[in-house]
C-alpha cells in the first residue's frame, strides 16, 4: 500500500487496504462523480500491485442503430484484449475474443499464469465498457466472479465507475450475476473543507479559511480541479485558467455530463432549469420545462443526476402540502451556468464584487453549509437530529416567511432555525435582519411541525463572524468558518 500521496480518504485508504490483504477472495464497487479522485484512489493505494488493469472508452452511440452498437462493442472487446496482451498474456496462442465469454476465460488465463499471492484486477470506467449491451459484460462478469473468482483466495477484483446509477442498477443492486457478490461498495464523496484545506498546504498554497471557502463555492471539494491550481499563480488567475481561459469550461461541462450518461440531452436540459432556479423545482415544473414526457424514463434521469451528488431531493414544508424539491448541488455546473456562458463576464475580477456575486456567493454559502451538515451540527452540540429541511409558513398576521434550512433535535427539544450570511469581514446585523428572524419565529410556533415543547433556537451561520451591536442579542448561537473545518 502507498497512501502517503493521498489526501484524506483514511477510511477508504483502510478499506482497501483490508480487502488487499484478506485471505479471500475480494469484491469492491467504486463509483462516484467525474473528476472526484477513484483511479488515482486505486492507482495510488495499490501501486504496482496490478496484474491487470483496463478502462474503458467512452464512445457516443445510439444505443437504437444496432450497426453501431456492435461496433463500439467490438472496439472495447479490441480494447480490453489489447490490456490482456500488455499485462502478459501470450498473443500467439490466444486469438482475440468476440465476446465476453472469451474475453471473461482470457482474463482467467491471465491470471492462472500469474504466481503473484495477491492477484488484483482493476476494471476502470465498468460502464463504459459494458456499453448499451450491458448485460453481456454483466452477466459474463458475474459468471467470472460466482464461479471461479470468489471461489479461490487470491483475487481481488475492483470495478469503478462515473455512472453512479449504472454501477448501482448493474453492480450493486442488480438482481442477476453481480447481485449480494460485491464484498465493499465505496461511495467516493468531494473533499471537505478540511481536506481542501490540507491539500492546499500540502501543495504549498497558503490561504486563509475564507478563500478556502471561496474556492470551494467555486469549483467544490474536486480533486481534479485543485489539481490544475499553480502555486506562483493567485486563485484569481487559476480559477480564470479554469473557467474563462478559451474554452477550456465548456468543454470540462459537457465532458461531465456526455461520460456520466449515455445520452446527456435531457440531463442537460435539467441541469440548465436547475441552475435557473436556486432553491430547486419539482418534479413536474421540471417536466413542463424540459418538455419531457412524465413517466419511469424522467424518473431515472432525476434519481441518476440524484446518485451522482449533481443534485438533491428536499422536502419543502409548508403551503398546502409538502413537496419534493430538487436542487442543483455541484459547485462546478453553479458557477459555471451562472457566469461561464454570460459574456459580461471575461475574468474572476469582473465577477468578483459585482451584485451578482453578492447574490451567488450568499446562495452558495447556503449549500457550502448544508455540505457539512456533520461538522455544524457538532459545532451546535447537536447529538442527534431529524433530517434538516426548509421550510414556508406565515405569521399570525399572515406575513409569509421561508427558512432555508431547519433543523428538528428530538433530544434537545429543540427545533434550529439556522441563517448563513457570507461575507469577507464580520457580519453586521441590520434591523431587516432582526425583523426578519421574529417573523420567522412567530411564524414557526404558529405551525403544526413546531411540538409547544421544543424551544427555537437561533444560529447565524457566517464565513468571519458577527460585529457586536445591539443586535447580536437576538442570535443564540454564531457559528464561523473554523467550525465547518472541523
Amino acid at each position: 500500500m502507498n497512501p502517503s500521496s493521498v489526501i484524506g480518504r483514511e477510511e477508504e485508504l483502510a478499506t482497501i487496504s483490508r480487502l488487499y490483504t484478506s485471505e479471500r477472495s475480494e469484491f469492491l464497487a467504486l463509483y462516484g462523480r467525474r473528476r472526484v479522485g477513484k483511479s488515482f484512489l486505486i492507482e495510488e493505494a495499490l501501486e504496482n500491485k496490478f496484474t491487470f488493469m483496463t478502462v474503458g472508452l467512452y464512445i457516443k452511440v445510439d444505443k437504437d442503430d444496432a450497426e453501431k452498437v456492435e461496433s463500439y462493442r467490438q472496439q472495447q472487446l479490441r480494447h480490453f484484449y489489447s490490456s490482456l496482451l500488455e499485462y502478459g498474456l501470450p498473443e500467439e496462442e490466444n486469438p482475440a475474443p468476440s465476446n465476453w465469454l472469451d474475453a471473461m476465460n482470457l482474463l482467467k488465463k491471465l491470471l492462472l499464469s500469474k504466481r503473484a499471492r495477491r492477484k488484483v484486477v482493476f476494471i476502470d470506467e465498468l460502464p463504459w465498457l459494458a456499453g448499451p449491451q450491458s448485460s453481456e459484460l454483466v452477466s459474463e462478469l458475474g459468471f467470472f466472479w460466482n464461479q471461479w473468482a470468489r471461489k479461490r483466495k487470491d483475487i481481488f477484483l475492483i470495478v469503478c465507475g462515473s455512472a453512479t446509477s449504472w454501477m448501482i442498477d448493474n453492480v450493486i443492486r442488480e438482481y442477476g450475476g453481480l447481485y449480494g457478490r460485491t464484498t465493499e461498495t465505496i461511495a467516493l464523496k468531494p473533499f471537505t473543507l478540511a481536506e481542501c484545506e490540507h491539500y492546499w498546504e500540502k501543495r504549498g498554497f497558503h490561504l486563509s479559511r475564507y478563500e478556502v471557502a471561496l474556492t470551494y463555492m467555486v469549483i467544490g471539494g474536486i480533486p481534479y480541479y485543485m489539481d490544475k491550481f499553480r502555486t506562483d499563480r493567485t486563485m484569481a488567475d487559476n480559477i480564470n485558467t479554469i473557467y474563462f481561459s478559451k474554452d477550456r469550461a465548456k468543454q470540462e461541462f459537457k465532458d461531465v455530463y456526455a461520460g456520466l450518461y449515455s445520452t446527456s440531452d435531457v440531463y442537460i436540459r435539467v441541469i440548465r432549469e436547475l441552475g435557473k432556479n436556486f432553491y430547486g423545482m419539482s418534479r413536474n415544473d421540471l417536466l413542463d420545462a424540459v418538455e419531457k414526457k412524465g413517466g419511469g424514463t424522467f424518473s431515472e434521469v432525476l434519481e441518476n443526476l440524484t446518485d451522482s451528488g449533481i443534485i438533491r431531493s428536499y422536502t419543502l414544508y409548508g403551503g398546502p402540502r409538502k413537496q419534493t424539491v430538487y436542487q442543483l448541488m455541484d459547485f462546478f455546473t453553479l458557477f459555471y451556468l451562472r457566469f461561464c456562458e454570460n459574456p459580461d463576464y471575461t475574468s474572476w475580477r469582473s465577477v468578483q464584487r459585482s451584485k451578482p456575486f453578492y447574490t451567488w456567493a450568499g446562495n452558495t454559502f447556503e449549500l457550502l453549509v448544508i455540505e457539512h451538515m456533520p461538522q455544524l451540527a457538532n459545532a451546535l452540540r447537536i447529538k442527534e437530529y431529524a433530517t434538516p429541511f426548509s421550510w414556508k409558513g406565515e405569521t399570525p398576521d399572515g406575513e409569509g416567511v421561508q427558512i432555508d434550512l431547519l433543523i428538528p433535535a428530538t433530544a434537545e427539544r429543540a427545533d434550529y432555525i439556522c441563517e448563513m450570511k457570507f461575507s469577507e469581514g464580520k457580519y453586521i446585523l441590520k434591523d431587516t435582519d432582526v425583523n426578519e428572524l421574529t417573523n420567522q419565529i412567530a411564524a414557526l410556533r404558529n405551525s403544526s411541525i413546531h411540538k409547544p415543547s421544543h424551544s427555537i433556537y437561533i444560529t447565524l451561520v457566517t464565513s468571519i463572524g458577527v460585529t457586536e451591536s445591539k443586535h447580536k442579542s437576538h442570535i443564540n448561537d454564531i457559528v464561523t468558518l473554523d467550525s465547518l473545518f472541523a
